[in-house]
């Protein structure tokens, strides 16, 4: 995997095409520091998570987890341990304090499919496809479910699990998966143009808006609204939202200071 930056924008790249860029150990080491580093980098406003070749995500790697098969306990163990650090690498995506924005061409299946889901935000070439197979397998997409059933209404959610067909980019936007189609090809532009209109607003508000909305959603209404008053009155008190309700009383362009 490699990451660029631009502009306030960090653009993290899967780069195994020839191996449909899988989340193996090493995949989802590197996800994982790369995350760590950007949730420490101010520098950093947004993110978009592309790939390279024809593939967005094929899931985990099948031959990785086969391998261990020949452990004395079968593999559980290994297998434990692996799906628990993949839901670190999808619940680091959504405690991140900047948006994630995926970038989506060819086919995201199974933990492929859960990483888009676990996005905040994704944009997708019109010819891309998704899947959560693993019934196809004898081995049900339980983990992504998790995020795929938090992004969709649940009969899209189980219709997608329980057949383990592709669904192509309209469909994706219909249930929800993904936000806006375009021309393939130019998925990570449009990515990276969003991205830089986030980047453009106040970090703090950003920060504040995105722990908030993924909090909040897991509460009963009442206590949604005491929560989401408690974080706009802390919002309310920041730098950045004294300095935008000024700019805006006073028709200028706000200066953020990100505090």
């Amino acid at each position: 995997m490699r990451r660029d930056d631009r502009n306030g924008v960090a653009l993290l790249v899967l780069d195994r095409p020839k191996s449909r860029n899988a989340l193996s150990d090493a995949m989802l080491a590197a996800l994982s520091e790369a995350l760590a580093a950007i949730a420490q980098d101010r520098s950093v406003r947004a993110v978009v998570l592309a790939a390279e070749g024809p593939v967005f995500c094929a899931g985990h790697d099948l031959k990785e987890m086969t391998a261990h098969r020949a452990d004395p306990d079968r593999g559980r163990a290994y297998f434990a341990d692996l799906l628990g650090r993949c839901a670190g690498v999808m619940q680091a995506i959504v405690r991140l304090p900047q948006p994630v924005i995926a970038a989506v061409q060819g086919t995201a299946t199974a933990a492929g499919c859960q990483l888009v889901a676990s996005c905040d935000l994704a944009i997708a070439a019109a010819d891309a496809r998704f899947c959560t197979p693993g019934v196809s397998i004898g081995l049900f997409c339980s983990t992504p479910m998790v995020a795929l059933s938090r992004a969709v209404a649940s009969k899209h959610a189980m219709e997608m699990l329980l057949t383990g067909d592709l669904i192509g980019a309209e469909d994706a936007l219909r249930f929800g998966l993904i936000n806006r189609i375009v021309a393939p090809g130019a998925e990570r532009d449009e990515a990276l143009a969003l991205a830089g209109r986030i980047a453009d607003r106040s970090a703090v508000a950003i920060r504040f808006g995105k722990a908030a909305f993924y909090r909040q959603r897991e509460l009963p209404l009442a206590e949604a609204y005491q929560y989401a008053a408690e974080v706009m009155t802390e919002n309310m008190l920041s730098r950045d939202a004294e300095e935008g309700i000024g700019a805006f009383v006073e028709k200028r362009t706000p200066r953020w200071e990100d505090r």
